[in-house]
């Protein structure tokens, strides 16, 4: 494949600018944003994308789903194109950067190629997948997940949010449910940049994170049910505290994910009391488990190590249990060859870089089921995400682009 040469870099002012001005839509209430998935602040948010789209020449088509693929012609239309983008919508007090970062990074990829005049053989599509945070309506990468073939479009349209109003609903309300059959486009490579969400690159002072595998994930939503009771009148073994028990569990996933260092996490971080009153010992507790870890192996057994402990715990207290897996994956091994696009890149470039395992999820995670995928990764400050405190600089964002540009180019093909 030819190699664009060392001195083709993007934009890194107009890439900064676009990213400032994308986050004034759905601003936060702390230096964030707050645009989630398929809402009035979404639908604004998806307008000026389209808008500099247009203005940059691409061809805008939208899924069912309502992801949006902008596509820029290449000079083999026959071929499938190399896509690259990432998502729009972000947690109720998100930062400026998750995702957004890499769909307008993944614009300005094509804009520099329209600066400098670049013909590619296969054509370059931007993507803006559909709630990849899964705040609003669970699960996360929803629309990459139907996409992929692992979740059911009739089904997530059902799903609801806390105001009882449907996802499908309100893909509709705000005018973003496409036409376009999902699943349907062929993808040649598909490249994802992204913010760390994590302490490592900045720690070890890297530019470039090369991400060759990704976390599995199982979120476990765990019910425990005691019995109410006056907090001063009942004694102490006559309880049956639903909240102690949830007390127990945290501690549990956290001694579990220990025991599977270094790689292993868990956590747990939705919790919900009842009745939560000040003087009732709780009667019933609902909170999510959250573990991770790069080996399927590990997980199963995080997995199974936990429902034996929560057994115990909830014998020895005299309360019930009920357990529902409501999200997971298995881990991910990225494509070898895109992989190895991104490190030569950012060799060829002259930035520092290490291989690095996402501890999250993304939507390259479900998009590598069906074509061959990658991921770049920027650092972000002290490894802060999912918060309006989330903050990067532009000097990071410009060599993850450009990073982006020439693994995207070079896969896309330059002509001569």
């Amino acid at each position: 494949m030819a190699a664009p040469g060392e001195n083709l870099r993007i934009n890194s002012d107009r890439l900064w600018d676009s990213i400032m001005e994308m986050a004034k839509i759905g601003p936060g209430i702390a230096g964030g944003n707050n645009r989630q998935t398929v809402t009035d602040e979404d639908g604004e948010g998806r307008h000026l994308f389209k808008r500099w789209c247009d203005a940059a020449g691409l061809e805008m088509g939208v899924d069912e789903m309502g992801t949006m693929f902008a596509r820029r012609e290449g000079t083999d239309p026959s071929l499938p194109p190399v896509y690259v983008g990432s998502h729009l919508d972000t947690q109720p007090t998100g930062g400026k950067y998750d995702g957004v970062l890499g769909v307008l990074g993944g614009l300005e990829v094509v804009r520099s190629l329209n600066d400098l005049g670049i013909k590619t053989k296969h054509p370059i599509v931007v993507t803006n997948w559909t709630n990849e945070e899964g705040a609003r309506f669970a699960p996360a990468m929803m629309a990459s997940g139907v996409f992929a073939g692992v979740l059911e479009q009739a089904d997530v349209y059902g799903h609801v949010d806390k105001q009882g109003k449907k996802f499908g609903e309100e893909l509709e309300r705000i005018g973003w449910k496409g036409t376009e059959k999902v699943g349907d486009r062929k993808i040649h490579a598909f490249f994802e940049l992204h913010i760390e969400q994590g302490p490592i690159l900045e720690d070890e002072g890297i530019d470039i994170g090369v991400v060759t595998h990704g976390q599995g994930l199982k979120w476990l939503q765990v019910t425990l049910t005691g019995k109410e009771a006056h907090t001063g009148s009942t004694p102490m073994p006559k309880r049956r505290n639903a909240g102690l028990g949830m007390a127990r569990v945290i501690e549990l996933v956290h001694e579990i994910a220990m025991d599977y260092q270094p790689d292993a996490v868990g956590a747990v971080g939705h919790m919900e009391v009842y009745p939560n009153s000040r003087n009732i010992i709780a009667g019933r507790t609902v909170f999510t488990i959250d573990i991770r870890s790069p080996e399927k192996e590990v997980l199963d057994a995080m997995d199974g190590r936990i429902r034996e402990g929560i057994d115990t715990i909830c014998e020895a207290l005299d309360i019930q249990y009920q357990i529902e897996q409501v999200g997971a994956f298995d881990p991910v091994t990225f494509d070898a060859g895109c992989v190895k696009a991104i490190r030569d890149a950012a060799e060829r470039l002259g930035y520092s870089h290490r291989n690095i395992v996402s501890g999250a999820g993304h939507d390259a995670c479900w998009i590598n089921r069906v074509a061959p995928t990658a991921m770049v990764m920027c650092p972000c400050v002290d490894g802060l995400s999912h918060n309006e405190a989330e903050e990067i600089t532009k000097e990071w964002a410009s060599a993850g682009a450009d990073v982006l540009f020439h693994a995207v180019v070079e896969t896309a093909v330059i002509v001569e």
